[in-house]
């Protein structure tokens, strides 16, 4: 059983950035493709970012590739999520996900984090 747990959210001015950061216990943290998702409320979650095992692959939501960027320190047992250039319709709640292979499907992901708020002022 593999427990995840966020930081690193909070609210910030459109344009500003923030690290998001998810630490895992309880499994083999470099055996799981690592993924950040986005919720808000009413709507379906929605992927933002998948990152392989090694760190060396990764894919990004269209609307944030080149602002985020994911990564993985196997060593610490965390994955990151740096959000740049970040606008109103980012405001989300973000959570990482673990799962088996690299994928933007929800149902990939057996282990979830609780969440983290991010909030862009216009």
């Amino acid at each position: 059983q593999v427990q995840l747990v966020e930081s690193g959210g909070g609210l910030v001015q459109a344009g500003g950035s923030l690290r998001l950061a998810c630490v895992a216990s309880g499994g083999t943290f470099s055996m799981y493709v690592m993924a950040w998702f986005r919720q808000v409320p009413g709507k379906v979650r929605e992927f933002v970012c998948a990152v392989s095992t090694s760190g060396g692959s990764t894919s990004y939501l269209d609307s944030v590739r080149g602002r985020f960027t994911i990564s993985r320190d196997n060593a610490k047992n965390t994955v990151y999520l740096q959000m740049n250039s970040l606008n109103p319709e980012d405001t989300a709640v973000y959570s990482c996900a673990a799962g088996p292979r690299r994928s933007a499907q929800i149902s990939e992901y057996a282990y979830w984090g609780q969440g983290t708020q991010v909030t862009v002022s216009s």
